[in-house]
This record gives structure tokens, sequence and C-alpha cells, in this order.
């Protein structure tokens, strides 16, 4: 990795914020820090930057309100850094717009592992550009498509090269880790995925089959299919794509004869 942009870190801690300012230099980043919240976000907003880490207990305003702003003006990928993992923590994160979380403490080998997956995913989150409008409604009829890219259940097509998704022709705006887990089920064809293997999906190549897979790391994975399920409207009584498989993961739902 080399000339990757700028890369701004947000810490308090300043052994943590060298840290994070070395191995962000030696990946290729231009490097600039902040050490408080309010700070951070005009950090980012004047240098423009490319990737953020961003720890969650900051002095003024925690790191969850500054993810908030920053998204007001920014797609930048953000790693929230947080030595706490309960679900409503990785809950809040992922909603206000985290790319991926990583509790202290860490390895230097992760964290630049983990910025390189997501740096390898497209920048615009995936969906069509269109407006949404309500689901339910039938496309109207087009000519088959053989498009290898493309994936298709109930009514739901994924196209893995364009990396965007329609539910029954209407435009579904996903984030990078919503879009990879619904490729993976959908690649799988009915296949139970089990949580570690959706944690494989979205954390990249970093996280190979010896990798140690943490409860936090799971608990994202059902935050994501959570989402997931309320974009998509699913009925929680009868799925029509998603499926759990209690203690073990997820799989599509059954093909439905009358759907696309």
């Amino acid at each position: 990795m080399d000339d990757l942009g700028v890369a701004v870190v947000i810490e308090d801690d300043a052994d943590v914020r060298n840290l994070l300012e070395g191995v962000l230099t030696q990946a290729g980043f231009e490097v600039h820090t902040a050490v408080d919240g309010r700070a951070g976000v005009e950090v980012v907003r004047s240098k423009q930057a490319n990737v953020v880490t961003l720890d969650i207990g900051l002095p003024d305003i925690d790191g969850f309100e500054v993810l908030r702003r920053i998204r007001n003006f920014s797609n930048a990928y953000v790693v929230m850094l947080t030595g706490r993992t309960e679900e409503p923590d990785l809950l809040s994160a992922l909603n206000a717009g985290a790319d991926d979380y990583i509790a202290k403490p860490f390895r230097p080998r992760e964290l630049r592992a983990r910025v390189a997956a997501m740096m390898r995913r497209p920048r615009h989150e995936a969906g069509g550009q269109r407006p949404s409008s309500t689901l339910g409604q039938a496309p109207a009829p087009a000519a088959p498509q053989a498009d290898p890219a493309v994936l298709q259940h109930n009514g739901l097509s994924l196209n893995h090269r364009t990396r965007t998704v329609e539910v029954l022709g209407e435009p579904l705006v996903l984030t990078r880790s919503e879009f990879d887990l619904l490729h993976v089920l959908l690649k799988g064809g009915g296949a139970v995925c089990t949580r570690a293997d959706l944690v494989r999906a979205v954390r990249g190549e970093f996280y190979d089959r010896d990798t140690y897979i943490s409860e936090a790391d799971e608990r994202a994975v059902e935050v994501h299919v959570g989402n997931l399920r309320r974009k998509l409207k699913e009925d929680q009584l009868s799925p029509r794509w998603l499926q759990t498989v209690r203690g073990v993961g997820y799989r599509l739902a059954p093909r439905r004869p009358t759907d696309a």
C-alpha cells in the first residue's frame, strides 16, 4: 500500500495516537491527528480524509456523534476503535455509518489489514442512483439476462460487477458490508453460511480459516443482517430472502416459483 491519500487519527490517548500515526504512515498515508472530537471533524473536513480512525471515548463529544457529523459531508472509510464490544455499541457504530471497528488493544498488522480490505471495496455505497420508491410493485417485463455477475432470488437481483441491488425492480441502497454479506448468501444458493463465514466476508483476506473469530465479530454480523432485513422489509414470520439457522448462521429462504 502506498500513496493511499489522507488518513486522520482522532484519539486522545497519546500512545495509541502515535501508534496509529506510525502504522498508517508506513502504509502509505499522509496522516493528520486530532485529540478530541470537534477538532477531528474539522481536520477530516479540511484535509478531505480518505480514511479515519475514530476512538469512541473522546474527552468532548463521543465517537458516535463525531461519526454522525463526519457522515454529513464525507464518505471516508471510518474505523471505530473501542475497548467496548457490547452489541448496543456495535449497533450504534454501524448504524451511524462506520465501515469497521477494532477492539483495543489491537495489533498493528490487523489494523493495516482491515484498512487494506476496506479500500479494496468501491467507495460508493452499493445501490442505484434512482430515487427510492415503495417496494412491492412488480417491475415491467424485461428480457432475461445471462450476465454471470447477476445473482437473483425471489425478486431480488444483485450485480456484483456494478455493486448494485434491486428488489422487485427498485434500487436498494446498502452499505459495503451489507452488500458483501448479501453477495455471500446469494452465492451460497441456499447453503447455510455460518456467522464465521460471514465475518470473513466482511473482514476480507486477513480473516483466513485459522483466524480466531470473536463474539464481537459475530455480533457485528448479526447487526448487519438485522439492518439488511430492515431494508428488505422482511416478514419475520415468513421471510422471503434471509432465514436464520439457530445456533449456526443464515441461509437464503426457499425459492418462490412466482418470483423472478
